[in-house]
C-alpha cells in the first residue's frame, strides 16, 4: 500500500522545472511622465542609438508623418517631418544597425477592417540629435521604403521589429486567434511589392480571471539588441520570449512566454528594449502618459 504524502512533501519532489520561473524584468516603482504635448496617441517606441538617454515615438493614425524625440525622463526634444510621406496607421517603430548606421523602421500595417491592399515599411537613418538645450526640427527623407503584402489576404498589425544581423522584418499580426507570425526581407533586391513569409504562430494568453477583452492582441513588438530574447505588448501586459543559441525566432516564439508584472496601462501600444538591452519600457496612448520601465534582474 502507497504511503500518503502532505501536500508540502509532493511539492517538494517536484523538479525544478516545474517551479515558475522569476520573472526576468522587474517594475520600476517610480515611472517616469511623457511631457510632449504633440505625443497624443504614442503607437511606437524606440530607443535612439546614437544616445542612452534619449527615445523616438511616433503617434498613430492621421496624425502628421512625423518623428518625435524625447528623453527618458520624458521631457520633450522636438521632432521631425518626414518627407512624400503620409501617416495612414502608423503601429509600431523599431531601431537598427545598418551598414555601420543606425536607423528607424516606421511601420504603417495598422488595418482595423482587413481592408488595405497593402501596407508599408518605412526606414530613415536615425538623424543626428540637437545639442543640449536645444529641440530637433525640420524634415527627414526615407532611406527606402517596402510596400508588401499577406500571402493570404490582408492582416491588422501593430506589432513589427528587426533582425538586422538576419537582414529579416518580423510581423505579429494583431487580430488573429492564435497571432500570426510573417516575415519580411530587411532590402529587398527590388522596389516590387514584397510577399511577406508565413512562419508560425505565437500566443500572449492573459492569466485566468482577466477579464480585458482584447487582452490576447499584441500591440508591439521589440528584439533584444544580443539577439537573445523578444518581447510582445498586449493591452494587460509583457510577455518574455527566451531564443536559444541556433533558434529561429518561428520557433523561439512558438514557446510559452514569461509574463512579467502587468504594467496597468490604460491603452499600452509601445515598446521596446533600451539602447544596452538591460531593460524593456512600455507606455500608453494619451497625454502626459505613465512611462514604464522594467530593469533587468
Amino acid at each position: 500500500m502507497l504511503a500518503r504524502l502532505s501536500l508540502s512533501a509532493i511539492l517538494l519532489t517536484l523538479p525544478p522545472a516545474m517551479a515558475n520561473p522569476e520573472p526576468p524584468f522587474k517594475k520600476s516603482e517610480t515611472p517616469a511622465t511623457l511631457q510632449a504635448p504633440a505625443i497624443k496617441e504614442a503607437s511606437g517606441l524606440a530607443p535612439s542609438l546614437r544616445s542612452d538617454d534619449a527615445l523616438w515615438l511616433i503617434n498613430d493614425s492621421g496624425a502628421p508623418a512625423n518623428l518625435h524625440l524625447i528623453n527618458t525622463d520624458g521631457s520633450d526634444r522636438g521632432s521631425l517631418a518626414l518627407s512624400n510621406t503620409i501617416n495612414r496607421d502608423w503601429e509600431d517603430l523599431a531601431a537598427f544597425t545598418w551598414k555601420d548606421k543606425p536607423h528607424l523602421l516606421i511601420a504603417d500595417t495598422g488595418d482595423n477592417a482587413a481592408q488595405h491592399p497593402s501596407c508599408t515599411l518605412i526606414i530613415v537613418e536615425e538623424p543626428p540629435l540637437p545639442a543640449p538645450g536645444k529641440t530637433l526640427a525640420g524634415t527627414i527623407t526615407p532611406a527606402w521604403t517596402i510596400r508588401f503584402v499577406y500571402p493570404d489576404g490582408p492582416r491588422d498589425c501593430e506589432a513589427v521589429a528587426v533582425d538586422a544581423a538576419a537582414g529579416k522584418i518580423l510581423l505579429v499580426t494583431k487580430r488573429d486567434t492564435p497571432p500570426r507570425i510573417y516575415q519580411i526581407p530587411l532590402r529587398p533586391s527590388s522596389n516590387d511589392v514584397q510577399i511577406a513569409t508565413f512562419l508560425g504562430t505565437t500566443q500572449v494568453t492573459p492569466p485566468a480571471g482577466t477579464l480585458h477583452p482584447f487582452g490576447a492582441q499584441p500591440t508591439a513588438l521589440d528584439l533584444s539588441p544580443d539577439g537573445k530574447s523578444a518581447a510582445l505588448l498586449s493591452y494587460i501586459g509583457i510577455f518574455h520570449f527566451p531564443r536559444q543559441p541556433g533558434e529561429t525566432w518561428q520557433a523561439a516564439l512558438a514557446r510559452k512566454p514569461a509574463m512579467l508584472e502587468p504594467h496597468r496601462l490604460q491603452q499600452a501600444e509601445s515598446l521596446a528594449f533600451s539602447k544596452n538591452g538591460k531593460s524593456l519600457i512600455t507606455l500608453s496612448e494619451g497625454n502626459r502618459s505613465p512611462i514604464l520601465t522594467y530593469q533587468k534582474r
